[in-house]
């Protein structure tokens, strides 16, 4: 499988890599020789990519659609940068990123990560919130490494940064149709320009639909699951009467309805990471019931409506931002856990199952209502040419909303969430000469966190068995105040060669947990976790800058680092703190403009992490000893008492060691106002541990996942047709699984072919 996977990725670098020696050389459209260059706002403020002193990567124009073309959701943003992953055991909701290996496995809808999602300034908190739809975006940008300074608690691994294209006087916009596999129609648009001299617009509507195509054979119902319906829009207004103020005005919505994950029951044979003869992509066998009515099938549903409004007034020599939104989603999913059937007697007790062993049905549901997040920022910063710059503001953030968790066995438990937070913060920088550049900040953070259990309504069979009574809980509140901080400078070693050193310090604040209320538990709460972070790195435009190379090398350690123990013994979902978190490595980002008429990209990151703790036990696939299923998986850490697994030396759950990434566009004219193209991208997973704990199962190595699309583009009329494919190789990857009940996985996306028609208009 390992040497198949990797000649079909080679022969898709060779085949592109040939292409200009097959075609005719003919001369492009018209446009200034070197690459692009790309300008970003990792500071705040908008500079070339090549002069901050960061670890960066951006995405736009065809890479974005490409990755989209088949009505993807943010998730296929994973491993299409290097250091970057992305993977969610929730469907199309509550998507969990890692960069550098760092990241967070826990899959409650109150989850704290430590990538911070930040969309048109506004960040993203809620892992609901995370999962906006991706749609007229200008630029993404991966800033890697610990964001502190001017972003905040929770940003210790890095963020993620989308910027939608905003409106302005000239008029012009895009509507694009898609049509692919499995009834897949997407639809995505935008129009925009002047209103007034002083105002301008833009509407932005994306639509993403498919059917359901994957059979219930439990039921016998065909086409039953794995559908879904997206609908998302974006209104703005810009207000700009003078060189001076300007006032930007954004309302969104989103509306889902489709499917949550897929678990597929017993798809792993006992010490094989291998999916064996149980797994059918298009076949599921599904009993989860919480209503009384049959098999509900997974279904899932959201909405969601945020606005922001962004102030800027520019005074003589400083520029004054006031940036407000507020952000609500409430919405459900429900998962039939254990990926197959169960059939008990009047006590419970297992008469069969299937596919495989299951040791007990288990089908869950969360529901989030009222969830509402409100940010203020003000910032000011320097508006002059000197050599000395700096910006310094003050950040406020407030979120509530409550969970209600549903289960066959336990009944229904709803907990409440609260969280606020205020920050100061500062940044200078100084040229010291034509060379040389030093920036240092720091910033002061504040963090209180609450939670509070409501009604129980615990009906369900536990109370027959006894092993459910309705408990009251003491209100939980937790905070702590942190400093952030960091030191930086950049040296231009030539004029298009660059070198940059960066220090960081940042924090992910205190995190509380109470889902396992809903299973008898307790709330459990995880300390702040503090990140030191050092990293070089080189950054160069060279051959006349048609090749961009720009490189990074990392060490961090995390203290005190906050860790999820999901499943093993009885599916709890306990916070954890390990005594340090260890990681190295590097990542490589390439562009070469080859020829006129071939652009080559690609990425390669390297990440070694390392759990440091040697008192820290999990529980392990299956642990507890009153379950006939115990010890279902092949588990490599010591044991002493036979359960418990001991972690220390391990690396980070879902922390690809590898990950590599390629592009190649053809384009060849067809006279003087189109070309014909062809555009590649692949990617690689190496080794990943998903879970805390090693074992052979839960390992997964050699991912790959490949993408095309061959097309014509008419400038002078502004229209491009296009053919393309996901996945194109039809890889049947494993990004994720259940461990407490029996050998679930959880694998990627099917292949998807279509046709794309998009249409521009000036």
């Amino acid at each position: 499988m390992k040497t198949h996977r990797i000649a079909l990725l080679t022969l898709a670098i060779s085949t592109a890599l040939s292409a200009p020696l097959m075609a005719q050389e003919t001369q492009k459209k018209s446009k200034e020789p070197g690459l692009e260059q790309i300008t970003v706002t990792a500071q705040k403020r908008t500079q070339s990519i090549q002069e901050v002193p960061l670890s960066i990567a951006t995405l736009s124009g065809e890479k974005l659609d490409s990755l989209f073309a088949g009505g993807e959701d943010i998730l296929a943003l994973a491993v299409r940068v290097p250091g970057l992953y992305a993977e969610s055991s929730n469907g199309r909701v509550a998507p969990r990123f890692y960069i550098r290996g760092l990241g967070n496995t826990d899959f409650d809808l109150a989850a704290s990560q430590p990538v911070s999602i930040v969309m048109d300034d506004v960040v993203m908190e809620n892992v609901v919130l995370k999962s906006f739809p991706l749609f007229d975006i200008q630029r993404v940008e991966v800033l890697r490494g610990p964001q502190g300074t001017l972003f905040g608690r929770n940003t210790t691994a890095g963020i993620v940064k989308f910027d939608t294209v905003k409106p302005g006087q000239d008029f012009e916009g895009y509507g694009k149709a898609v049509y692919g596999s499995y009834n897949t129609i997407n639809f995505e648009g935008a129009v925009g320009g002047g209103l007034t001299d002083d105002l301008s617009g833009r509407i932005s509507v994306l639509s993403q639909t498919r059917d359901d195509y994957i059979d219930n054979a439990y039921t016998g119902e065909d086409d039953a699951i794995g559908g879904f319906d997206e609908k998302a829009w974006r209104a703005q207004l810009l207000y700009q009467p003078n060189d001076r103020f300007s006032a930007l005005l954004n309302v969104h919505g989103r509306e889902l309805e489709g499917t949550a994950s897929i678990f597929r029951a017993n798809v792993f044979d006992k010490g094989s990471n291998d999916l064996n003869q149980n797994y059918d992509r298009e076949t599921v066998y599904y009993d989860g019931d919480l209503e009384g009515n049959g098999p509900d099938n997974n279904p899932q549903e959201y909405d969601g409506f945020g606005s922001s409004l962004k102030l800027t007034y520019a005074f003589d020599a400083v520029e004054l931002t006031s940036i407000s939104a507020i952000e609500t989603a409430e919405g459900f999913s429900l998962g039939d856990v254990d990926g197959g059937w169960f059939v008990a007697d009047e006590s419970g007790n297992r008469l069969d199952s299937g596919p495989g062993f299951i040791g007990f049905s288990a089908v869950t549901k969360d529901q989030m209502d009222d969830l509402e997040q409100f940010t203020q920022e003000i910032r000011f910063a320097s508006n002059t040419t000197d050599p000395l710059s700096w910006q310094a503001g003050a950040f406020f953030f407030d979120s509530s909303f409550n969970v209600t968790s549903f289960d066959g066995y336990y009944g229904a438990t709803t907990v409440f969430h609260e969280n606020t937070t205020w920050a100061v913060f500062g940044q200078t920088s100084y040229q010291v000469n034509k060379k040389l550049n030093v920036t240092g900040g720091i910033r002061y953070t504040y963090d209180d966190k609450s939670l509070r259990v409501g009604d129980q309504n615990v009906d369900g069979f536990a109370l027959v068995t006894g092993d459910a009574t309705i408990t009251d809980y003491a209100p939980v509140d937790v905070d702590d105040g942190q400093v952030s901080f960091e030191l930086s400078a950049n040296y231009r070693l030539t004029e298009d060669i660059s070198a940059f050193a960066r220090y960081a310090n940042g924090f992910r604040a205190q995190t509380i947990q109470g889902r396992d209320v809903a299973f008898e538990g307790s709330p459990s709460v995880a300390e702040a976790e503090t990140i030191n972070s050092f990293e070089v790195g080189v950054k160069s435009d060279l051959l006349d800058k048609t090749l961009r190379l720009n490189a990074a090398a990392f060490y961090y350690t995390v203290d005190d680092m906050q860790l999820s123990a999901i499943g093993g013994g009885n599916n709890f979902t306990a916070l954890v703190n390990a005594d340090q978190g260890e990681a190295y490595g590097f990542e490589v980002d390439a562009q070469w403009l080859a020829t006129e008429a071939l652009t080559l990209t690609a990425g390669y990151s390297y990440n070694h992490t390392e759990i440091k703790d040697d008192e820290l036990t999990v529980q392990p696939c299956g642990a507890n000893p009153d379950f006939a299923f115990a010890g279902n998986c092949t588990v490599n850490n010591p044991r002493p008492d036979g359960y418990a697994a001991y972690i220390d030396g391990n690396p980070f759950p879902q922390a690809p060691e590898s990950i590599f990434n390629f592009t190649a566009r053809y384009a060849i004219p067809m006279g003087s106002d189109g070309e014909i193209f062809a555009f590649t991208d692949w990617a690689f997973q190496g080794e990943t541990n998903l879970f805390l704990y090693d074992a052979v199962e839960f390992t997964t190595d050699d991912n790959v996942e490949g993408g095309l699309r061959i097309g014509y583009e008419n400038f002078t009329h502004g229209y491009t047709v296009a053919l393309f494919g996901r996945n194109i190789t039809d890889e049947d990857n494993v990004k994720g699984a259940i461990d407490f009940n029996n050998l679930t996985g959880i694998v990627n996306e099917p292949r998807i072919w279509g046709a794309e028609l998009k249409v521009s208009f000036y």
